[in-house]
């Protein structure tokens, strides 16, 4: 082993062939994030209520997809858009563990003699489709031959460490559980993979160059390293990020630490429930049966963790709530947005969630500026009417925040219905942001004027268009419940709203033409002031009819009156 060539040929193949492995695991991430992002979005949020369903699907879903970290974004996306609460996603973390040990099931197979022929049927399927999911099914295949591939270089660039003096130095210093709890935690913080751990842990088991329980023991240690991997992703992230990273890292470090003194035990346990070998002896029994024994330990291990901790699931958030309180509210972070994490760009499907529930939070200041604005266009005095249109900058904020993640989000390869929701919200924000904008610009205009020209409204005035106002109010409502939820019924609410809005209009109608022939001071610009009032909450109304509509959309048999006022 002196020859430097054979040690570039060992240490080429080492890292080549891990490389390969990395690189074709985060190809096939990718794509299954963009194919299956929608699918596993709906699942989640569908199974969630119950802990042991949580759990399974947590299981199932990172089994599909085959990393742990695809699930804990979905999470962070569903927390943050107030889908999900903290208590609800942790069954789905515990259950990921388990999905996350399928990969080391796979490779125990003698799967690497497939790689060339995936690599090849992934390569040409994503070279020929374009565009679309047969393209991102393409890469998937191309991903996992990629894997499977990195395994067969790793196993024959280990060969020649049989007779390698220092590697089997350095596995005599794993014989003590602790070493190797730590080397296995500091490998995979480095290469921040737990599957690409425990597939080196395989392939090492199938040249006969590790032991049970060694191979045990760095297993536990990936268990803890991999949560490194969830922290820096949460560095800079809001709270419920950094409270899913914690989670993750209290049940993966407790979870390992349990399992340290009975390393023996869980090896005892592996070769109980494997296949045996009688047939062979000596180090070809111990490549033949030791990969499959890896492989169910890191399964058993896992699934007695999340028996154990499904019980205290209210209890472990409690603690992440306690150890990861929310931070005071700044003025300035009002005109920051809250839930547009760049890094959920990954996954359009959870992104646009995430934008939905942004866009539900400038609806919310875009509602308290409407509920405000008639007090205010009635009574209000020169100090208020400035203080409103400083509320409206919040507004514009927000909207350039989430207009410009819309665009980053566009460059994604979207599906057609991932399309027409970006579209959605587009059109959501347009309206919401122009609620604002006429509040800041001719309310405030028709208010300076009335303080002006000393316009005092009568008792009956303020009555009738606080009535009309409280409508207006009631449909914005109905109409952010429905952008926030998702729910077509509160959307369609509006429609049932519209016919009491046009009977108080026609009221405030006949009641200004009164005041209009009324003998009164200052009655023409009593009727100009409220008759400027009206419009413009008018104006709002049918700003919020036209926002209801793309939450409900009109049916394709709508009458043509009700077609012409989409585009009102």
């Amino acid at each position: 082993m002196s020859n430097p060539l054979i040690s570039l040929e060992l240490w080429g193949g080492l890292f080549g062939g891990l490389a390969l492995f990395l690189f074709g695991m985060d190809i096939m991430t990718k794509a299954l994030k963009l194919t299956a992002g929608d699918h596993m979005k709906d699942l989640l949020a569908r199974f969630t209520r119950n802990r042991f369903v949580g759990a399974g699907m947590g299981a199932i879903i990172t089994s599909i997809v085959q990393s742990s970290s695809v699930t804990t974004v979905l999470l962070v996306g569903f927390i943050s858009a107030g889908i999900m609460s903290m208590s609800q996603s942790i069954p789905v973390i515990i259950g990921a563990n388990i999905g996350t040990t399928v990969t080391a099931q796979i490779l125990a197979f003698k799967v690497t003699k497939l790689a060339l022929i995936l690599i090849a049927v992934g390569f040409f399927l994503s070279l020929i489709a374009k565009k679309g999911y047969w393209r991102q099914y393409g890469l998937m295949i191309l991903g996992l031959g990629l894997v499977f591939y990195g395994m067969s270089v790793m196993s024959e660039g280990m060969k020649p460490l049989r007779s390698y003096e220092p590697f089997i130095s350095f596995m005599i210093t794993l014989k003590s559980p602790l070493i190797a709890v730590i080397i296995g935690a500091v490998f995979t913080a480095v290469i921040q993979s737990s599957s690409a751990t425990a597939g080196i842990m395989i392939v090492m088991a199938g040249q006969g160059l590790i032991g049970l329980e060694p191979a045990i023991a760095l297993i536990l240690g990936s268990n803890i390293g991999t949560c490194v991997t969830a922290g820096l992703a949460s560095i800079g992230k809001p709270r419920e990020a950094v409270r899913t990273a914690v989670v993750h890292t209290l049940f993966n470090i407790t979870g390992a630490l349990l399992w340290v003194a009975f390393i023996p035990q869980l090896a005892d346990i592996a070769r109980w429930i494997s296949p045996v070998h009688n047939e062979l002896n000596g180090l070809a029994r111990l490549a033949a049966e030791s990969p499959r024994q890896i492989a169910n330990v890191h399964t058993v291990f896992n699934m007695v963790n999340a028996c154990i901790f499904i019980g205290f699931t209210t209890q472990m958030a409690r603690l992440v709530e306690w150890l990861v309180p929310d931070k005071p509210i700044r003025v300035d972070e009002d005109l920051l947005p809250k839930y547009l994490d760049e890094s959920l760009l990954t996954t359009p499907s959870i992104a646009l969630e995430a934008t939905s529930r942004e866009i539900a939070r400038m609806g919310a200041f875009t509602r308290n500026m409407v509920a405000e604005s008639m007090p205010l266009a009635l009574t209000g005095n020169k100090l208020e009417v400035k203080k409103i249109t400083a509320k409206d900058k919040i507004i514009d904020s927000l909207y350039y925040h989430i207009i410009e993640y819309l665009r980053m989000i566009s460059s994604s390869d979207l599906s057609s219905s991932q399309s027409k929701r970006l579209v959605n919200l587009i059109q959501t924000a347009n309206g919401l942001e122009r609620i604002g904008d006429i509040i800041a610009t001719d309310l405030v205009v028709s208010s300076t004027k009335r303080i002006n020209e000393n316009v005092i409204a009568s008792e009956q005035t303020v009555k009738v268009l606080m009535s009309f106002h409280n409508e207006v109010v009631k449909a914005l409502d109905s109409v952010l419940k429905a952008v926030s939820n998702g729910d077509k019924k509160l959307a369609k609410n509006v429609k049932s709203i519209k016919d009491d809005v046009a009977r108080m209009n026609k009221e405030i109608t006949r009641h200004k033409i009164l005041r209009l022939t009324a003998d009164a001071p200052n009655r023409i610009s009593t009727y100009a002031r409220e008759v400027e009032v009206v419009d413009i909450f008018d104006n709002i109304f049918r700003i919020v009819r036209r926002i209801s509509r793309l939450q409900a959309p009109p049916k394709k048999n709508s009458s043509k009156n009700d077609s012409t006022e989409v585009t009102e």
